[in-house]
């Protein structure tokens, strides 16, 4: 049996691929350090002999004597209230932890994946994104240290490739949503979910037009698997590219959750970008992907995921 290696595996986006790949006959090996990440994401999972859970940093050393075939590095802080409280974790992830698990593909002559995301992109100045754009991003800035961590990891990446033979790859990961997001997460459909089931206002940021694009965590699960498995060297786009504002994100989970909550503003936050779209036309053309569950058909599970959260949290 194969293993598959992922950093941040006990997260939200990481606890969907353990799954995925464990459905597939593959054995998984997690590294977390449950910065951000949870242990009860996995708990669905407990007994599974396939699975091995490493509580440690992923820049700490780790000898596997396994048959790696993937590993997948997913670990980070990735909502601005994780990064901003956890900014040298955030960047260590980016760099030692990033060479860590490089090394790690290279020893076991395994397919790496960076999951790298649409902020390299900044506050951009072309729209939708494509994989070709540099990016306007401001490195000193307060979201740096997630983004320019990001970019370095992209940057190492490459080098790796070029230098080492090490046959990576790059997702660069839009806007995703879905069950196992935390009630605190600090992105905004976690922030409006939760606040319109407590019967909180739903707080926007600057005059709610700016744009958003939100992909639902099995598309995108989906999209990964397609490029882990495929030999594509270059940055590759997922997302879904159906753009709503803020106002309208926030109107519909308002809609759907039944909650007669008022829509206050604040200051919007410093470098956050004012559009945010994929081009997915190389995921389409390289990959035969492209996301398939619409915006009302994703909120409604991850609702009902985050009404079992609070029932549990209060109870």
């Amino acid at each position: 049996m194969d293993y598959v290696v992922i950093s941040g595996g006990a997260g939200f986006l990481g606890s969907h691929l353990t799954d995925a790949w464990l459905a597939r006959g593959f054995g998984v090996v997690v590294i977390d350090s449950l910065i951000t990440g949870n242990l009860h994401n996995l708990a669905h999972l407990k007994g599974d002999p396939r699975l091995q859970i490493f509580q440690q940093d992923c820049a700490e050393p780790l000898a596997l004597d396994l048959p790696v075939r993937y590993v997948l590095h997913f670990a980070s802080p990735a909502s601005p209230v994780d990064y901003m409280e956890h900014p040298f974790e955030t960047l260590f992830a980016g760099s030692y932890g990033a060479h860590r698990m490089l090394e790690l593909a290279r020893v076991h002559e395994a397919r790496f994946l960076l999951a790298s995301t649409s902020e390299v992109y900044g506050d951009p100045s072309i729209h939708p994104q494509p994989e070709s754009y540099y990016g306007n991003v401001n490195s000193v800035g307060p979201r740096s240290c997630y983004d320019e961590a990001k970019r370095y990891a992209e940057a190492l990446t490459m080098a790796y490739r070029r230098y080492r033979g090490v046959n990576t790859g790059i997702v660069r990961i839009f806007n995703t949503y879905g069950p196992r997001m935390r009630l605190n997460d600090g992105r905004a459909i976690p922030n409006f979910v939760y606040q319109a089931l407590t019967g909180q206002p739903i707080t926007l940021h600057g005059d709610g037009e700016m744009t958003r694009s939100f992909c639902y965590v099995k598309d995108l699960v989906d999209g990964i698997l397609r490029l882990v498995q495929s030999d594509i060297p270059d940055p590759v786009n997922i997302g879904n590219p159906e753009e709503y504002t803020i106002r309208q994100l926030a109107e519909r989970i308002l809609a759907i959750t039944g909650a007669d909550c008022p829509i206050i503003y604040k200051p919007l936050m410093a470098d956050d970008p004012k559009v945010r779209k994929p081009d997915i036309t190389r995921a389409r053309a390289l990959l035969g992907w492209e996301p398939t569950i619409s915006l009302d058909d994703g909120l409604t599970p991850t609702i009902e995921a985050f009404r079992g959260a609070l029932a549990m949290y209060v109870a």
